[in-house]
């Protein structure tokens, strides 16, 4: 029988409810603030709030980094809100859910990554909600960190470093040899590929995030001028309205705001998981382990 929660709990709840929606709308406050009035069409990249001087070159803060680090509370809180107050034998809407996530997320891990990877939960649904929530950001008008090459190549460098060290587990010899699969003489194109992995996989999510954000601009540009001139003689402020800006914007913002930026993130996690497990040689990583395991043991032995 479930317990009815207590005061300390609700206002647990409350806190956490209002941490992650709080900086959301700081993030629109410094958007008004700080945007700068413009007039027609404008396509620009992240503001910059202020500069840190810095010895070697001065480190701007931008809107990327401050909406990256909103999107991280924002999840923060969600994750400690849904998981607050799980018990084992209690079963609430906010635990089926929770519980429904982690089931989702570690069978997609192992069907992709393997046993060996199954630890891989966390982190692989930490890069799907914190890579949806920056692409979403654009419904609440503000600019999608997703949409900024340097956040996105920071969470590529950040895969390629796991691909080196899982391709790397079974020495740095190996390592190595492994440019010469299968053929030695592929070896330099098997380091190309080595380095565009990252490249790839950040031009990929920023280019699909900003061209949605670019084409939408466009569009909603072209049909506020053409409602103008279909529709500027009437009388009054009627001529002033926009009649084809209303209701398509909102079907175009579902697809490259929400399908779209929901689907980049399911990419990228994807990728991650093939590319990790891919470099990891199993088969060789099981053989290591054994010797090893081998050699302790007739080392008691003796």
């Amino acid at each position: 029988m479930n317990k009815k929660p207590t005061l300390s709990f609700k206002v647990v709840d409350g806190l956490l409810i209002a941490l992650a929606i709080l900086p959301i709308l700081a993030l629109i406050v410094l958007k008004i603030l700080f945007t700068p009035a413009s007039q027609g069409i404008e396509i620009s990249g992240a503001l910059i709030y202020f500069t840190i001087p810095m010895p070697l070159q001065d480190m701007p803060i931008t809107e990327s980094q401050v909406n990256s680090l909103a999107v991280i509370i924002t999840v923060t809180s969600l994750c400690l809100y849904i998981t607050h107050g799980i018990r084992a034998k209690v079963e609430t809407k906010r635990q089926i859910l929770a519980e429904w996530i982690v089931e989702k997320v570690e069978g997609m891990v192992r069907g992709n990554m393997g046993e060996f990877f199954k630890g891989f939960g966390p982190f692989i649904a930490s890069i799907l909600a914190i890579s949806a929530f920056s692409s979403l950001l654009t419904l609440f008008g503000l600019y999608a960190p997703t949409s900024d090459i340097n956040i996105v190549a920071g969470w590529a460098i950040l895969v390629f470093a796991l691909i080196t060290y899982y391709k790397a587990i079974c020495g740095p010899v190996q390592y190595v040899k492994s440019f010469g699969d299968p053929v030695p003489l592929l070896a330099p194109l098997n380091i190309i590929s080595e380095i565009a992995t990252p490249v790839s996989m950040a031009f990929r999510h920023y280019g699909n995030v900003l061209s949605g954000s670019v084409i939408s601009v466009l569009v909603v540009t072209a049909l506020q001028g053409l409602s103008n001139m279909l529709f500027g003689w009437l009388p009054g402020f009627l001529g002033d309205i926009s009649f084809l800006g209303i209701g398509i914007p909102a079907v175009l913002s579902i697809y490259f705001d929400v399908f779209s930026g929901c689907l980049q993130a399911y990419i990228f996690a994807m990728l991650t998981m093939l590319y990790v497990a891919g470099a990891f040689p199993e088969e060789k990583y099981a053989l290591k382990k054994q010797l090893r395991a081998e050699k302790k043991l007739q080392t008691k032995n003796n």
